[in-house]
């Protein structure tokens, strides 16, 4: 009797298991959704939603959690000189606040950045180096006052702590990772030029002009000066980490095929890059104290990425040194090149591909000849304007442009917050593993700027009435920086549109290392739209506001 009354327990205790375990199944539930939308959302919370057993129909999104992609390097945002500028304008608490919203858990949480080494055309004043003495092959001069000094108030009216200036506004950033638990944070180091004795105009740039025929130049290394140029790059990593800064990644130039003669800029081709890199720097790299820092080849737009991956990274003699290749996006204002990026990942697949700079350029400036739309070319009313970034308001450099060589059908008016999120989802389904924003701070004129290329950004100061305005495309950046983080991996995504416009949904999914999943959408779209979200043999019935980015998270 009583081995029949323990047979019967274990059985009922055996039957209990097996329908916990068949209830645990059937009551998957989302484990966060946040929303960011034109409506006024900003990273709020939604109402979870519970999977069901059974295969979708309809439009459908589907995460295959099995399928491991890349591993991210995380997404962020740029220190530059202007934004030591601008935040100088506040006082200290009211800086701490806008860096602790950039870099602070509570706040993005920031996880990659960039800087420039030297000047670029987000200094103050521009044209200078950390090497300045013609001539000076030891680097006996090489000094980093140009990122310490500050600013003083007798000059810029205005300053409140005249000893703020770009290094110290990285290390309050580093000061805000160690305070916290979460301090992963990665910075990208690119030189605009080398010092201009350096190069063979022995100038910072030559603008265009009808004495050149328009063929402005930031020129290009001398031969007798490449070991010293990589010496130079080399004494800033150093410089940098006895100031307390370890630079994560360095690019050997940033836009190697140059801006004509806009601002600083130095010109490499691919052989040129791959001769200094394989000859110079990237010994000089894994010889030194700097064997842990990685090196990014190219620096421009996406759309020239195979060209030069297929000179160097092919090349075995310097691929071994090479992490991967940075792109930007300026080539189009909705193209995101992703079949460029899959060509390159399947050739090169144990080499990185990271965004390091996109932002909404030429903001507010004059039509130049050759603009067909100058009326709409300049954009108006941006600041403290959320409808600015949520609809077709902006335009880039080559907006309805009539010049030699440019394609104006790929630079269409655009919707700032769509060209963000789109860029970003894509291009992480794509194998891209970082993405970076350009200036994480501007004034509300997206200054200042030197020659006068003003961008937008995701924090912009009014630096006369002290006033900060957190733009939406800030909201967009933190909602995706704070459910991707470094170590997290990309894992295969698809969708069916089921009539949906091909630009109305985007889609990509990421998995942690605690087996959290997050799948990041984007409704390009003035509807609401219900899709299914797809995982295995179950679904879930979603709801996407109109104009908005959702990220669904699903502990498995």
């Amino acid at each position: 009797m009583a081995n029949r009354f323990l047979c019967f327990s274990l059985m009922f205790v055996s039957v209990l298991i097996i329908q916990s375990c068949n209830s645990n199944e059937a009551m998957l539930t989302t484990k966060k959704i946040y929303i960011t939308s034109e409506s006024g959302s900003k990273i709020a919370e939604q109402e979870n939603v519970r999977f069901r057993k059974g295969t979708a129909e309809g439009t459908v999104i589907t995460a295959e959690p099995s399928e491991i992609r890349q591993t991210m390097d995380g997404i962020g945002s740029s220190f530059t000189e202007s934004s030591a500028f601008v935040l100088a304008h506040l006082e200290p608490s009211k800086r701490m606040e806008v860096m602790e919203a950039l870099f602070g858990e509570k706040g993005a949480n920031f996880s990659l950045a960039r800087t420039h080494i030297g000047a670029c055309d987000f200094s103050v004043a521009g044209k200078y180096s950390y090497l300045d003495t013609k001539g000076d092959k030891e680097l006996a001069s090489f000094t980093l006052k140009p990122d310490l000094e500050g600013f003083s108030a007798a000059a810029y009216p205005g300053i409140k702590d005249e000893k703020y200036d770009l290094l110290p506004m990285i290390r309050e950033a580093l000061l805000i990772k160690k305070s916290q638990d979460d301090k992963d944070f990665r910075i990208v180091a690119s030189a605009w030029t080398a010092p201009a004795w350096m190069k063979d105009i022995e100038d910072w740039y030559i603008t265009g002009s009808p004495e050149n025929n328009y063929q402005g130049t930031g020129g290009s290394l001398k031969k007798e000066y490449e070991e010293t140029y990589a010496d130079y790059l080399i004494k800033y990593l150093d410089s940098y980490r006895s100031e307390g800064v370890d630079i994560w990644a360095i690019t050997p130039v940033n836009e190697p095929h140059g801006n004509n003669g806009q601002w600083e800029s130095m010109n490499f081709t691919p052989e040129t890059q791959n001769w200094f890199i394989k000859k110079y720097l990237g010994p000089k790299l894994v010889n030194g104290s700097n064997s842990l820092v990685k090196l990014l080849i190219y620096d421009q737009n996406r759309d020239g990425l195979e060209h030069w991956t297929d000179v160097i990274l092919a090349d075995p003699e310097t691929a071994k040194y090479v992490y991967g290749t940075a792109v930007h996006w300026y080539e189009s204002t909705y193209k995101v090149y992703e079949d460029v990026f899959d060509r390159v990942a399947e050739k090169f697949p144990d080499h990185a591909i990271i965004h390091t700079e996109g932002c909404i350029d030429d903001l507010g400036k004059p039509a130049p000849a050759g603009i067909t739309d100058p009326d709409k070319y300049q954009e108006t009313d941006w600041f403290d304007n959320d409808s600015f970034w949520w609809n077709r308001n902006a335009t880039d450099w080559a907006y309805t442009a009539t010049w030699a060589g440019v394609k104006s059908e790929d630079h269409p008016i655009y919707v700032p917050v769509h060209r963000y999120a789109r860029n970003i989802i894509v291009s992480i389904d794509h194998w891209m593993r970082g993405w970076i924003d350009w200036n994480a701070v501007l004034d509300h004129n997206g200054g200042p700027n030197h020659v006068g290329n003003y961008c937008g950004a995701p924090v912009m100061i009014n630096t006369e009435t002290g006033q900060v305005y957190y733009t939406p495309v800030y909201y967009i950046l933190a909602q995706f920086s704070k459910t991707i983080r470094p170590g997290d991996k990309a894992v295969r995504t698809s969708m069916i549109l089921d009539g949906q416009g091909e630009d109305d949904l985007h889609a990509c999914a990421t998995i942690n290392k605690d087996n959290v999943l997050s799948v990041q959408v984007l409704n390009t779209t003035k509807e609401k739209i219900l899709y299914k979200l797809q995982l295995e043999g179950r679904y879930a019935e979603i709801t996407v506001d109109a104009n908005s980015l959702q990220t669904v998270q699903i502990q498995l």
